[in-house]
């Protein structure tokens, strides 16, 4: 897929939508305090540069929080639309460049956006535990030379007189004591 192939969606989205789905997805039973976990939590206001980021009060514990304090959107320059629609083209699969392209960004501005949103959706993957019986079709070993394991075992691993650097000098010997053919 051609980049002029892709609809320019950073004209189709508001601030206003992105900060509610924000609000929809970190909260979905109502605001509650990152600090303390409280749902005592009441409206402080919005914030002067972007109006519909909402600011709150913890009753609780009087801390002040607004929507994306303790998120990966937090403490950027970009406005959260251009974040909103960074995330969306990552689910695209889209490459870095076109994501450049398709928002009028540097491309080193969207390889470390992309690299943040990896990092926040990586931490919020819970941690697998495999139970019960488990399978694992074409596995790789390395065991050494093709039908030679004794060779394998002679030259060792993990005991002392076989160590990396014994072996190098070997190597380097081997190199340096050998006839020339002239």
């Amino acid at each position: 897929m051609a980049a002029s192939d892709l609809v320019n969606l950073s004209g189709l989205m508001d601030d206003a939508k992105c900060f509610a789905m924000v609000r929809e997805h970190r909260w979905p039973e109502g605001v509650r305090c990152p600090a303390c976990d409280s749902g005592a939590v009441i409206r402080d206001g919005c914030d002067d540069t972007q109006p519909h980021r909402q600011h709150y009060r913890c009753k609780a514990c009087a801390g002040r929080f607004d929507d994306l304090t303790g998120t990966v959107l937090a403490g950027h320059h970009q406005p959260l639309r251009v974040w909103v629609l960074c995330l969306y083209f990552m689910g695209l699969n889209l490459s870095n460049r076109q994501i450049a392209s398709e928002l009028g960004l540097d491309g080193s501005d969207v390889q470390i956006m992309t690299e943040q949103l990896r990092r926040g959706l990586a931490a919020k993957t819970p941690e697998v535990t495999l139970k019960g019986e488990v399978e694992i079709d074409e596995v790789y070993v390395v065991a050494g030379h093709k039908g030679q394991p004794a060779v394998v075992a002679k030259r060792g691993g993990s005991d002392g007189a076989a160590s990396w650097q014994a072996r190098r000098a070997a190597a380097r010997w081997r190199r340096t004591s050998r006839r020339s053919s002239a």
